[in-house]
């Protein structure tokens, strides 16, 4: 018989290979999961039988000569857990901490194993796991003989229930069955949640606020933990301090709702907290305030750190982010997260994932932002908090750059009438944001050779062919948008890939190359960073910033590439240290199979956005990884891999 935690391992696995299969939505080599999982082949083939055990028809994950992928009732699976009476591990210790935290005295141990239906020594091993999640909570976990109870405030048990409710949320975003597990299904919280939500975010819009609907779930979830916290007789005491008007006002919505929707009476203490959360977390004045009004709402600390560090960050990163709405936008948002830092109370981000993958360069300023205000103002470093002002940078440039990502295109339709006009009206209507059309050519005959933009668009048969030139009819089409947005996507890619290799080819040294790693993010850095180190490209002060940085946030940008660096570009210069970890190795809170070690110096500060965002975009594709890896037993090996991957 397997011991318990040997079968919590196994179950822990296979729920994570149904969310990789769940939220990629493609196609995957049992090769490819088994490098993410830490696992071989074999075990792949085995979880997939377990998973699809859990539910009827045994349709949660699909086989076929591609691999694996998520089929119609993989989130059903997910839910249903590794089945038995004790449900899932993650299940079971929910349980065991719901049980907790509803016993003032504490619970039997021998109790709690025959409600669960499992043996003593389980539930002793789900303690364990229970003591390792208090961490930072400020609550304690004390046992004596055959009981164990849980000490500390009220507010850090509710700190743990929703803690509890977003390790349910694998995916990030807000799912009200998990409120409802986390709490229990009978919970008055979890009831009429939807309703509430409705009411409070148009309460509050007609109060003249705009509501960040990404954090509105968050919140309200805290709302319906108090309410199931309230009913259970554990409500907060009176407010600690007088209210300014807002709180009052918002206060006074919250509370009318939650007799409305939930039958339950807050106190003066829930709503003044409960208010302070709406009013720091998913609200912000209306769009049209001047920017005097804005300043006058700002502690002159907080604007003065969010000023520096941005002039610092735009002159770190050459991006255009030191203008003064975006500065006082980013100051509001700081002196929010300030005052949540000081009741812990932070927000979640669903889109930090994603975000990170995606834009990396964005994410790095964004760390850079954040620990510039952690040392000046003390805010804690979390992911989901960065991913926050990671938006506001991205808002920043998306509105700076826009103009730069045009594609400049010919149009080509013989004269007759206005025909030629009506389809440049069309075009410009229908593809304004990602071409600029800058010639029509009227002729039947035109000298295709002369047309030099980006695209060629033409009604005729043109006498040339090429990636550029795309065939439209004269009064457009939803498939001719399509196929021009695609040629415009092809044509911008292989810019990228083509500068990227370009700059790739520069930096690379068959002696900065190292397959086979070590586990663990500080020995891969120290082996990676040796390597530099010989080479007279950095020194050992660079390599402890580099084991800083990791400390901020993960940098593993993908579900296979990690890429350590320090913040400040002193490299003597640019150079990358490539290590192929075959199998993967931990890295964060996933695996990877590449780590790239990269050494920006000052004079090649312009390089920085090249290499590191379409160097993470090149491993973002999981079959261009596995090629590189599976090939790359040298450095020659993996240049051409790379290489090939890059033009393929």
């Amino acid at each position: 018989m397997r011991a318990p935690a040997e079968d919590d391992v196994t179950r822990a696995r296979q729920d994570r290979l149904l969310g990789i299969l769940a939220r990629d939505g493609s196609w995957a080599t049992a090769a490819t999961l088994a490098d993410a999982l830490g696992v071989t082949p074999r075990s792949i083939r085995s979880y997939v039988t377990a998973v699809n055990a859990r539910v009827p028809g045994g349709s949660a994950v699909e086989s076929g000569p591609q691999g694996y992928r998520a089929g119609a009732e993989a989130g059903a699976a997910l839910r249903a857990g590794a089945g038995g009476e004790s449900g899932t591990p993650r299940d079971r210790l929910h349980r065991v901490v719901r049980s907790l935290l509803d016993a003032p005295d504490g619970v039997d141990v021998h109790e709690t194993a025959e409600q669960l239906h499992v043996s003593t020594a389980t539930v002793d091993a789900d303690l364990a796991r229970v003591r390792a999640l208090l961490g930072g909570t400020e609550l304690a976990l004390e046992r004596s003989a055959d009981r164990a109870r849980l000490r500390g405030t009220e507010m850090a048990q509710r700190r743990l229930l929703s803690r509890l409710a977003h390790d349910e949320m694998d995916a990030g975003s807000f799912d009200l069955g998990a409120l409802r597990r986390t709490l229990g299904e009978g919970s008055v919280g979890a009831q009429a949640f939807g309703p509430f939500k409705t009411d409070l975010v148009a309460e509050l819009g007609a109060l003249g606020y705009f509501v960040n609907e990404i954090g509105i779930a968050d919140v309200v979830m805290h709302i319906a933990i108090a309410a199931d916290r309230v009913a259970r007789d554990r409500g907060l005491e009176g407010g600690a301090s007088a209210e300014r008007p807002a709180q009052s006002e918002v206060g006074e919505i919250i509370a009318r709702l939650a007799v409305r929707h939930l039958g339950v009476e807050l106190g003066p203490g829930d709503r003044q907290h409960l208010a302070t959360l709406v009013l720091t977390r998913v609200v912000a004045p209306g769009a049209g305030d001047p920017v005097d009004d804005a300043r006058a709402r700002l502690e002159p600390d907080v604007e003065k750190a969010v000023r520096e560090v941005v002039e610092r960050a735009a002159g770190q990163f050459l991006v255009d982010i030191a203008h003064e709405d975006f500065i006082l936008r980013l100051a509001l948002h700081v002196q929010n997260l300030l005052h949540r830092s000081r009741e812990q109370a932070w927000s979640r981000n669903p889109l930090t994932r994603s975000l990170k993958s995606t834009y990396p360069m964005i994410f790095e300023v964004a760390v850079y932002i954040a620990s510039g205000l952690n040392e000046s103002l003390g805010i804690p470093l979390l992911d989901d908090e960065i991913a926050y002002i990671a938006m506001h940078v991205g808002g920043r440039l998306e509105r700076s750059r826009q103009a730069d990502q045009l594609l400049t295109a010919t149009i080509v339709c013989p004269g007759y009438y206005e025909l030629h006009e009506l389809l440049r009206s069309s075009v410009d209507r229908s593809l304004g944001q990602a071409i600029e059309v800058t010639g029509v050519e009227t002729r039947v005959d035109p000298d295709w050779d002369s047309i030099d933009t980006d695209l060629v668009l033409t009604t005729i048969d043109p006498a040339v062919t090429g990636d550029r030139i795309v065939r439209i009819q004269p009064f457009l089409t939803e498939s001719d948008v399509e196929r021009v947005q695609a040629a415009a996507g092809r044509i911008r890619r292989a810019r990228r890939l083509a500068r990227l290799r370009t700059e790739l080819e520069r930096y690379f040294d068959p002696h900065a190359f190292v397959h086979g790693l070590e586990p663990g993010e500080d020995a891969a850095i120290r082996r990676l960073g040796s390597l530099l180190v010989a080479r007279g490209v950095i020194d050992d002060d660079y390599v402890e910033r580099t084991l800083q940085r990791e400390q901020l946030s993960s940098t593993a940008f993908t579900e296979a590439l990690a890429v350590p660096h320090a913040m400040g570009m002193t490299a003597t210069r640019t150079e990358i240290a490539i290590g192929i970890a075959d199998p993967s190795i931990p890295w964060g809170e996933g695996r990877v199979q590449v780590v790239a070690l990269v050494a920006f110096s000052e004079t090649d500060r312009e390089a920085f956005q090249t290499v590191f965002e379409q160097f993470v975009e090149v491993f973002s594709e999981r079959e261009s990884v596995q090629r590189i890896v599976r090939r790359a037993t040298d450095f020659a090996g993996f240049l051409d891999e790379l290489v090939a991957v890059i033009d393929g």
